[in-house]
């Protein structure tokens, strides 16, 4: 058996996360989360860095993601594959 060495492309890698590309998937990704948890929520994707972030916009969101766990139940259901929404 033959050992293969692998070595990461660390700028190629990098290049890749902040590509318009990667920038688009994350961001369909969350909207996709948003959009299961209901009025009040938004998402957002960071420019510099390949993150996306769904979040609280409104009182009455914080109040029903805090009594209902509403994110985390949509994100568990975004990353099942599951299409049912939370509320």
């Amino acid at each position: 058996m033959s050992k293969v060495r692998f070595e990461l492309d660390r700028a190629g890698v990098r290049a890749l996360m902040r590509s318009p590309e990667m920038q688009a998937v994350l961001k369909e990704r969350a909207d996709t989360v948003k959009d299961r948890c209901g009025d009040g929520y938004e998402a957002y994707v960071a420019a510099t860095r390949a993150v996306a972030v769904v979040e609280t916009a409104t009182r009455q969101a914080i109040d029903d993601n805090s009594a209902n766990n509403t994110l985390l139940k949509a994100t568990s259901a975004s990353r099942s594959g599951k299409h049912r929404r939370t509320k």
